[in-house]
């Protein structure tokens, strides 16, 4: 198999996403090592050399370093975790995390749109526009339903391990008859590309071209996409996004807005393609690890959505006021066009 394509066909995207660190309780004791500052060099150098955004988001790579380059000399003990957190922070980048002595996951940093949408939705407020109760696929990643006016409805909480390769056949094979079909995709946290690849196919009747990806500023070559399945769902749908939406989630909106019977309505998504999977990790000298992408994943129209995310087609706005008044405006919107 070609090296690119098995790397995209393996790629997970992403994996994301949001865990905030409190560090203010975190302990300062005696260095165990001297590798604070070995530590803090690697991980700069290997940014310098894989991180493909750094022109993209224009970050002084160079200022950077001597910005913290101090704070990790001075450094002692569990402060280093802070600086780490920190210069972490400085890439503005959803996807980018180290690991704590204890091996968990933080995050440094939060997408501005995540932050304003994550109270914005409510899985509450979407069952009260049912009639029945809603079906959920054995591993819980996916709810489904048919609304009063034979709409279809898909929530898919996650695009991770085999999921919706193994049951998202069987949901669309209960909704096809439907008029038309709702894809619940906010509040998204990443997952992998075989995922993707098993919900976006079912929806096209032709080729369809890749987006493009580099590694290192090499572009890949890929065959397209190709329709899959025992039939090919061709009713309107819309596809609800919000600024939560990040990463697999957007990546599966940007390749379902080319299709004509597709029509993205919520808000702007959170804005994460950097891809490189698992290996992404990379240990510094002292056995600590961060995690830096290295693929750079673009938008149909050449650029990429770190940072900026994929707009919807039809922009509604949503507020967490909304929800506590128990309404949702964007699923409201999409029941009402598909009807």
């Amino acid at each position: 198999m070609d090296y690119n394509l098995k790397n995209w066909l393996l790629l997970p995207i992403f994996l994301l996403i949001f865990f905030v660190s409190s560090c203010t309780d975190l302990l300062v004791t005696s260095p165990e090592t001297n590798k604070n500052v070995e530590d803090f060099e690697a991980a700069w150098n290997r940014i310098n050399d894989v991180y493909p955004y750094l022109e993209f988001k224009k970050i002084n790579w160079d200022s950077i370093y001597n910005l913290y380059h101090p704070r990790a000399e001075n450094a002692r003990g569990d402060e280093f975790y802070l600086v780490l957190r920190d210069f972490l922070a400085e890439l503005k980048d959803g996807h980018v995390y180290y690991r704590t002595k204890g091996g968990g996951e933080v995050y440094p940093y939060y997408p501005q749109r995540h932050r304003k949408d994550r109270h914005a939705y409510s899985p509450f407020v979407v069952r009260r526009y049912f009639d029945k109760e809603l079906r959920l696929t054995q591993s819980g990643t996916v709810e489904y339903e048919i609304l009063p006016g034979n709409v279809g409805y898909v929530f898919i909480s996650d695009f991770h391990k085999n999921y919706l390769t193994d049951e998202f056949p069987a949901v669309l094979e209960y909704l096809k008859n439907t008029k038309g079909l709702i894809l619940d995709i906010r509040q998204k946290r990443g997952g992998d590309y075989q995922n993707i690849e098993a919900v976006i196919t079912r929806f096209l009747t032709q080729p369809l071209a890749r987006n493009d990806a580099y590694t290192y500023g090499i572009k890949w070559v890929l065959p397209p996409f190709q329709p899959q399945g025992p039939f090919q769902y061709t009713n309107p749908v819309v596809v609800l996004i919000n600024g939560s939406t990040f990463s697999a989630g957007e990546f599966t909106t940007e390749i379902l807005k080319q299709l004509p019977h597709v029509t993205a309505v919520g808000d702007t998504t959170g804005g994460g393609s950097v891809g490189g999977g698992d290996e992404s990790l990379y240990y510094l000298p002292s056995g600590k690890s961060i995690s830096i992408g290295f693929i750079d994943i673009r938008r149909y129209d050449g650029l990429p959505w770190e940072w900026l995310g994929i707009a919807p087609d039809v922009r509604i706005e949503q507020t967490e006021a909304d929800i506590i008044a128990g309404r949702d405006k964007q699923l409201e919107y999409a029941i009402e066009l598909l009807r």
